[in-house]
């Protein structure tokens, strides 16, 4: 899937991800190719991807067309 890493200034990461884990505010939750759509409000914790660990303090993630965005504040 094609995963997008933004903050408010700048592009943390993006690339190619067969799998992410995002802190999401009712636990960790794992996105995998090809999920289906959703969007989820992220609370603190860490983003693991191929793009490697990345914090995050508060953010909302959706996914649609096999492409993942992530809105984050670290």
């Amino acid at each position: 899937m094609r995963v997008s890493i933004l903050e408010p200034k700048k592009v943390v990461w993006q690339g190619n991800s067969k799998k992410v884990i995002l802190p999401a505010r009712e636990g960790e939750m794992c996105v995998l190719d090809f999920h289906q759509p959703f969007v989820v409000r992220l609370g603190k914790g860490k983003i693991i991807s191929s793009g490697g660990h990345i914090p995050v303090r508060d953010g909302i993630a959706f996914m649609r067309s096999n492409t993942l965005n992530i809105f984050i504040q670290s």
